[in-house]
């Protein structure tokens, strides 16, 4: 696509390759510290709770509270990018990084570490949906009609994919040193991503300073946020709180969800366009289906886990290693989908693996052979490659160029949904112990999840080729 002239006047030139290691390491770094943290205090749960003095049952709190902060702030933070400029609001996340990690290492209280991990949450959240935009800039600026799929796909693998790898992280860390490194780790990163993107990525161009207090919280949609951070926020405290049911919490969930969806209808600037949602079915099932995938994606990943040391009787570092097979798997499998562009294909085999993969979580037992483990993670790792690589790239085509900073951090929140739904299910089965049984009921519930995943893929009438 050639160059306008106004372009060709104001957009930058690059010297060979506009997205060369240089731009893409602080992307694909600062996206990395969401999915890893995620995960990376899995394995340090134990060691907290002994060096508190606190029971074991607390520190999940310290899961939640990422998960939570993170669920608010992915399509927070791409508005505000949308409105700020990304760098700015990309910058902002890593120094919020360094200072949680900062102030999480030196915790001496449970309360300190959780303020530590929203902290940590909400500066993470940051950088996959500025990521998106800054790269979508850069290829705007270098003539380009879309950004390359190789580098969207280094960016779904940095920001989605490398979840596992906080496991065997956390692990090494733990056994290394002690449970304190896996939050001190979030500081050095953070000083590494903070200098790279200084050095290697433009700034944003100068904001507009004559915006009024009122004019900047209409075009953010202040309330639109808080509302939608109260409802999803009751949501997530429903599913937390399982299995104790509280269903005065779903319905005051439910009125705050419809009052929302009333709000963005009139709201000038919605934080969730309704109206684009209800008539692009396109963008609207992307959310679905990679919410399902994720969340039994994160059911092997927080109740096989469980299961391989509660049963198998195997270390936190050995299981955190049984699972790397899912992200090195899925690594290989985002790259040439994201290069080609493809859609269709990879969401159809997503559904497809999650089932066969659910299925197979069946013959898991007591006595099983640890192969088939390491053969279901396989299974799952395609199941995450398929399902980034073609939700991504669907999410690219749907959603509006100007929107695009809020669609993904979007997709980020529907796949955190998924995520905490599938630590409702390992936590409400296996509530009192873990068993062979509990992990057949993981099993079925997964295979029901992974059946409407494929009916809603198959049914989805965007997926299907168009007629000549």
């Amino acid at each position: 696509m050639p160059l306008t002239e106004e372009q060709s006047t104001t957009a930058p030139t690059y010297g060979g390759n506009p997205f060369s290691w240089r731009f893409t390491t602080p992307l694909f770094l600062g996206s990395a510290l969401n999915p890893v943290n995620s995960s990376l205090i899995a394995t340090a749960l134990l060691p907290i709770a002994r060096g508190l003095g606190i029971q074991i049952g607390q520190t999940a709190a310290l899961v939640a509270a990422l998960y939570l902060a993170s669920t608010i702030a992915q399509p927070t933070a791409g508005k505000a990018a949308e409105v700020f400029g990304p760098r700015r609001v990309f910058i902002s996340g890593i120094v919020m990084v360094a200072v949680g990690g900062l102030f999480g290492g030196f915790a001496q209280s449970l309360w300190q570490l959780i303020a530590s991990r929203v902290v940590i949450g909400v500066g993470t959240s940051c950088a996959y949906p500025t990521a998106m935009l800054i790269i979508q800039r850069r290829a705007r600026d270098a003539g380009m009609a879309k950004p390359p799929g190789g580098v969207l796909g280094g960016l779904m693998i940095a920001g989605i994919a490398t979840a596992s790898l906080g496991l065997p992280i956390g692990g090494i860390l733990v056994n290394a040193l002690n449970w304190r490194a896996v939050i001190f780790v979030n500081v050095p990163v953070a000083a590494i991503a903070f200098v790279a993107t200084l050095t290697w990525i433009e700034a944003d161009p100068p904001r507009d300073k004559g915006m009024s207090a009122k004019e900047i919280a209409s075009k953010l949609d202040v309330i639109g946020i808080l509302g939608f951070a109260g409802a999803m926020l009751t949501l997530l405290i429903f599913l937390f709180g399982l299995p104790t049911a509280r269903w005065w919490v779903v319905g005051l969930s439910a009125m705050l969800w419809a009052l929302l969806v009333l709000w963005e209808l009139r709201a000038r600037t919605p934080f969730i366009d309704v109206r684009l949602l209800a008539s692009n079915p396109g963008l609207s099932n992307t959310y679905a289906r990679f919410g399902l995938a994720q969340l039994c994606i994160y059911v092997v990943l927080y109740g096989v886990t469980q299961w391989i040391e509660g049963v198998r009787g195997f270390s936190e570092s050995a299981s955190g290693l049984l699972l790397l097979p899912m992200t090195l798997v899925s690594g290989l499998i985002i790259t040439p989908m994201s290069r080609r562009s493809l859609v269709r294909g990879p969401v159809i085999a997503a559904a497809a693996t999650c089932l066969l993969g659910s299925l197979g979580v069946l013959l898991l037992s007591s006595t099983v052979w640890i192969g088939v483990v390491v053969a279901l993670t396989l299974v799952f790792g395609l199941a995450t490659g398929f399902s980034i690589a073609g939700n991504q790239t669907s999410l690219t085509q749907h959603a509006p160029a100007d929107q695009l900073g809020t669609a993904s951090g979007l997709l980020r929140t529907f796949g955190y949904v998924g995520s905490i739904g599938g630590s409702a299910v390992t936590g409400l089965v296996f509530h009192h112990n873990v068993t062979d049984h509990g992990v057949h009921q993981i099993a079925w519930i997964m295979t029901a999840a992974s059946l409407v995943l494929v009916a809603l893929t198959l049914a989805d009438r965007t997926l299907r080729p168009a007629r000549h």
